[in-house]
């Protein structure tokens, strides 16, 4: 069986129930009483856990003008530069202990993606028993390495990594000292077309390094990340606002509220189908099992007469020998008188 992942309260990986995340990111556009909402939001959807962001626009970045921190074609932020999103969409950090107080209250995990060491120092002075490295973070091995210092498990998002890349992570974060760790399947394009998400590296990612695997998905909806449940993904995180008419830089990409829940749903109800490898009737099946073919005398035969297929067919009900029988049978001799509508047992067949 594939390793696991052991957070506090609750473990991770095949055979346990999907680890469903719901990522706040920038959905609280700097309002507090926003992010409380989005908590509790995703309690009453059925998450698990709450993700935050710890940054700032200067730990990330530095304020330029310059061509190389203007965000070009080809995203929803296009024409912005990067310390101009980073201030809009980061969390403030004042807030991250307050809200994960709420989320605990609540019955929910917090925890945060760190963009640098400080960030690391900060999380770990608010007592953080679970880290998740972000897909752009992933080559940044000295932050790993940092992580993996604090000898807690470790969530990694794999967008745009190749599989050296990946490697070198994992490897990273092993050798620091990470109590664990979990790979997602990630396509870092915002929205995410399905056509680019190749879900069946997911499988592939827990095989090879021998950890659970699972998604944090940016498609628009829901059926990307109940599809991935189905090939194996043990987390599943995706964004969560209370609006997508509300503008702001995470809003287009993610889910609202009712449309979480019916993923949280659909997950728990795909669980429920993968079920187990297993070749014989189900408790529910045993009912139907009669409802298959088997031998019956379908005309009166007198003792000592000739079985045929006049008078000995395969119908349903179940109640006589099974069909496979029905070549043994012909030709041989009733051993007594049998009725019409009798199911023909070997009690009934001349030796």
């Amino acid at each position: 069986m594939t390793a696991t992942l052991t957070i506090p309260g609750r473990t991770i990986g095949t055979g346990h129930p999907v680890y469903v995340v719901a990522e706040m990111s920038g959905n609280h556009h700097q309002s507090f009483d926003r992010a409380v909402q989005i908590v509790r939001a995703a309690k009453e959807a059925g998450a698990d856990a709450i993700k935050l962001q710890t940054y700032t626009a200067d730990t990330l970045t530095i304020q330029s003008d310059k061509e190389y921190f203007r965000i070009g074609k080809g995203t929803i932020w296009e024409g912005k530069t990067l310390y101009d999103l980073y201030g809009e969409a980061y969390t403030p950090w004042e807030w991250q202990p307050k809200l994960r107080d709420v989320a605990n209250d609540l019955g929910l995990d917090c925890f945060s993606s760190p963009f640098d060491a400080s960030a690391v120092e900060f999380l770990e002075e608010m007592g953080a028993s679970l880290y998740k490295i972000a897909s752009f973070e992933i080559v940044d091995l000295p932050l790993l390495r940092c992580v993996g210092e604090k000898r807690k498990p470790v969530i990694v998002s794999t967008g745009m990594a190749t599989l050296p890349e990946i490697e070198d992570a994992v490897r990273t974060l092993r050798e620091a000292g990470a109590a664990g760790v979990a790979l997602l399947k990630c396509t870092s394009a915002y929205p995410a077309p399905p056509e680019e998400m190749n879900l069946q590296t997911i499988p592939h990612l827990s095989h090879k390094f021998d950890c659970p695997a699972g998604l944090s998905d940016h498609t628009l909806g829901t059926t990307v990340p109940v599809a991935a449940v189905a090939l194996g993904a043990s987390i599943v995180e995706k964004h969560l606002t209370l609006s997508r008419e509300t503008p702001g830089p995470d809003s287009a990409f993610s889910l609202e509220p009712e449309e979480f829940s019916e993923m949280v749903n659909a997950i728990r109800t795909v669980e429920k189908a993968l079920g187990e490898e297993r070749y014989q009737p189900t408790e529910r099946e045993k009912a139907s099992v009669v409802f298959r073919r088997s031998l019956f005398v379908v005309k009166d035969i007198k003792g000592g007469e000739i079985l045929n297929k006049e008078n000995v067919r395969s119908i349903r009900p179940g109640y006589g020998l099974p069909p496979k029988h029905l070549d043994e049978v012909l030709g041989r001799r009733a051993a007594k008188d049998l009725e019409a509508g009798t199911p023909l047992g070997w009690d009934g067949i001349a030796p």
